[in-house]
């Protein structure tokens, strides 16, 4: 037994949580973080990089929100999904002329 890992059987043995409940854990703490990374103002406590440095300010808050966005993924959120048509759904608009 090695701390709360138990490597025989692959299991978080203090807790009863199995690897995948611990995984959707820290994916959903990981998404949290992301949004409260980019809520916070621009003048706020925390910056990674600051935002006023040219060209690269603003690759912090990228990163946060492909990573927000990787995390509703897992859940089965797919955001950019969203705005996608299907192949299948034409619309055709008929105008008459009069």
């Amino acid at each position: 037994m090695c701390g709360w890992f138990n490597l025989e059987e692959g299991l978080l043995s203090a807790n009863g949580i199995s690897e995948e409940s611990m995984k959707k854990i820290v994916v959903f703490c990981l998404g949290v973080l992301a949004v409260l990374y980019i809520l916070n103002p621009t003048a706020g406590f925390f910056e990674i990089i600051p935002d006023n440095l040219p060209f690269v300010g603003n690759l912090d808050e990228a990163a946060a929100v492909a990573l927000l966005l990787m995390c509703l993924k897992y859940f089965g959120i797919d955001l950019p999904d969203i705005f996608r048509r299907d192949r299948n759904d034409d619309v055709t608009v008929e105008i008459e002329k009069e």
